[in-house]
């Protein structure tokens, strides 16, 4: 059964806040291993201002940082004590890192994860984003939870 999220919900899973949360509404496909990620992209991102005027394309750091986004919630999801031992999601790396089609304003970023290793506290996780079926971004995504 898919587990739905909106802003809220997410904000007690993830510690970010406004302009570094890039996930407006998740979907826990498989609990632990799969999740898709939303984010409407607007003109109004702070990173747009200077990123490139007058032709505004979204960062690919930040497309990364979306899906890793993503990919921590689905990962500490699966931990009902996440909130009462103070888990934490770390990204350790970024492997085979493609940027395939540019993000621009007033899209919807739609960010699908699928955990293809783990061991432990160690997770990889394989990303992908998309503005309707274009393939914008892929990379692997490596993660760890601590305390």
């Amino acid at each position: 059964m898919v587990k739905t999220y909106n802003e809220e919900q997410i904000k007690d899973i993830l510690p970010h806040r406004d302009p570094f949360l890039f996930v407006e509404k998740m979907e826990i496909i498989e609990d632990g291993i799969e999740g898709i990620g939303y984010k409407n992209i607007t003109m109004d991102m702070d990173f747009f201002k200077g990123h490139f005027p007058g032709n505004p394309i979204m960062p690919g750091v930040i497309q990364i940082e979306a899906m890793a986004q993503v990919a921590g919630c689905v990962a500490i999801e699966n931990m009902p004590d996440y909130k009462e031992n103070k888990r934490g999601v770390f990204f350790m790396s970024i492997n085979n890192v493609k940027f395939r089609h540019p993000v621009v304003p007033d899209t919807l970023l739609k960010m699908h994860v699928k955990k293809i290793k783990g061991r432990a506290n160690v997770f990889v996780f394989e990303g992908k984003a998309y503005i309707g079926d274009t393939l914008c971004c892929e990379a692997e995504l490596t993660a760890m939870i601590t305390k």
